[in-house]
């Protein structure tokens, strides 16, 4: 019995519906779902972080009703973790554990004295576990010993259909990208370790607005490009280069040749428009912003 999940991550709504950067981040979003609507048979929505770019707990209810109402339609439950840009306070405040029944209840459970917005839910046997690897104010991520120690104790007893563990931060990088390779996650041990020798199917993440594969301990991990904007890996290795048009991944898990990958990308009559050009060992001097206002 296989599981097809929705991947989306980097939505980076905020109250007004456009990001730091310009884009209106509220109808990527909707662009995404709508040309999602004919992937058939999905038993999950997943949004890998980096929901909120303000951190606002309305930027948090405008990605909860659009993509509840998504997952509603089809009846299906929907699931969210933190990324660097968001608020741990506000997540919750809105979302609750992250892990949302299709009837929009909250259906996740959440480890006691954690201090994090980690929690563990189930869709027909498959085991899904959100981590929280924010480190507020900084771009790269962490789990932590608390938090490792209790994925640990998660994955020591196996699950019907086995596990997807959910996070933002990657535990790789592209090996030519500065910029990437600081703010991927940093204690990428601890993950391995909670990993390795368990049924976990896919590690799912978000953060680079890329698509990017490769392993940890064994187990496959995926990156999916982002919602909001996506890297443009054709700039200039000194550059990094932000385009529009949103992307997703459909995920197939417990299939022939599985997991599987299926990039999907909106149609966006702009896309492959610059958002934003940066210096990539910096990360911070926009030089380039070609974006129709």
């Amino acid at each position: 019995m296989g599981h097809r999940i929705l991947h989306l991550s980097d939505t980076h709504l905020t109250a007004s519906g456009i990001d730091e950067d310009g884009v209106d981040a509220a109808a990527a979003l909707d662009r995404m779902l709508y040309d999602a609507r004919h992937v058939p048979a999905l038993d999950v929505v997943v949004v890998s972080g980096d929901l909120a770019d303000d951190g606002s707990p309305d930027g948090y209810a405008d990605v909860l009703e659009r993509v509840g109402r998504f997952a509603a339609e089809r009846g299906i439950p929907h699931v969210y973790c933190p990324g660097n840009h968001d608020d741990r306070a506000a997540f919750a405040a809105v979302l609750g554990s992250g892990h949302r029944a299709a009837d929009g209840d909250d259906a996740g459970t959440v480890p006691p004295g954690l201090g994090r917005c980690a929690a563990v839910g189930e869709v027909r046997g498959l085991r899904v576990v959100t981590l929280d690897s924010l480190v507020p104010g900084e771009v790269h991520g962490t789990l932590g010993a608390a938090q490792a120690a209790w994925l640990t104790e998660i994955l020591a007893t196996p699950a019907a259909a086995g596990t997807v563990v959910v996070l933002h931060h990657p535990p790789i990088a592209p090996v030519d990208s500065p910029l990437l390779g600081s703010a991927n996650l940093r204690d990428v041990d601890r993950l391995a370790h909670a990993l390795r020798d368990t049924d976990v199917q896919a590690v799912l993440c978000g953060h680079f607005h890329l698509q990017l594969s490769g392993t940890i301990a064994g187990v496959p991990v995926w990156v999916t490009p982002g919602v909001a904007t996506r890297i443009d890996r054709t700039a200039p290795p000194h550059l990094e280069r932000a385009v529009l048009g949103a992307s997703a991944t459909v995920v197939d898990l417990g299939v022939p040749g599985g997991p599987m990958f299926q990039t999907l990308h909106a149609r966006d009559p702009r896309a492959g428009t610059t958002a934003y050009l940066v210096e990539a060992v910096s990360g911070v001097d926009a030089v380039e912003d070609d974006l129709p206002r």
